[in-house]
């Protein structure tokens, strides 16, 4: 599968930041602060979750106050999800695991959508049609994503679950074509501190 040119950027987006913040919170007010103060520290490719209670409004509210950011939706489980999240902005869709319904709502909406899953099968399945998601990485680790990058050669995968600021490095040198990150780079006391450590660790590695 081809993506269009549209989802095509949003993936060099995701590509050039490397690290997307995968953003968990109580509430949408407290998921804006967090969200905005993330994007003020450098990391403008955001995914959003869709266990905030709030969520539309949430993704609407960091589109119109950082509109040059990438914000997407994650944890997307259904059809009407995915249709809500991109009535409300969201550029690019994340699950969890395959969601046929939530495909089609992307591809109509001319949507990137960073498919979930952890054997090979899901895995490849989800690269062949534009990027998937490894998850939960921290099940096989930066070796499990070598592995598979060995049969998917070329593969653009995103590992995310359970990974750690301090290891992110480990997971790019093995192939990854960007790391989702939760609650250790933006649930520390000092934010910004946590991603100026963060961008050291990954220093300049292409």
């Amino acid at each position: 599968m081809t993506l269009s040119a549209a989802q095509e950027r949003t993936a060099e987006r995701i590509r050039s930041a490397r690290i997307v913040p995968v953003l968990r919170a109580p509430d949408a007010d407290a998921g804006r602060v967090i969200a905005l103060r993330l994007v003020a520290a450098g990391l403008d490719v955001l995914e959003l979750t869709a266990t905030i209670p709030g969520w539309p409004d949430l993704v609407a509210a960091v589109k119109a106050e950082a509109p040059d950011a990438v914000v997407g939706l994650g944890t997307v489980r259904t059809a009407a999800d995915a249709q809500c999240a991109v009535v409300y902005g969201a550029d690019f869709l994340v699950s969890p695991y395959p969601v046929p319904a939530a495909r089609a709502v992307a591809a109509e909406g001319d949507v990137l959508f960073v498919e979930g899953g952890i054997t090979p099968a899901e895995i490849g399945a989800a690269a062949d049609r534009g990027v998937a998601k490894m998850f939960p990485a921290h099940l096989g680790g930066p070796q499990y994503l070598k592995s598979v990058l060995s049969v998917l050669p070329g593969a653009r995968i995103v590992p995310t679950g359970g990974i750690a600021v301090r290891d992110v490095p480990a997971w790019l040198d093995a192939g990854a074509f960007a790391v989702g990150v939760g609650s250790d780079v933006y649930a520390a006391d000092d934010l910004e501190a946590k991603v100026a450590e963060l961008r050291d660790l990954i220093g300049a590695r292409p």
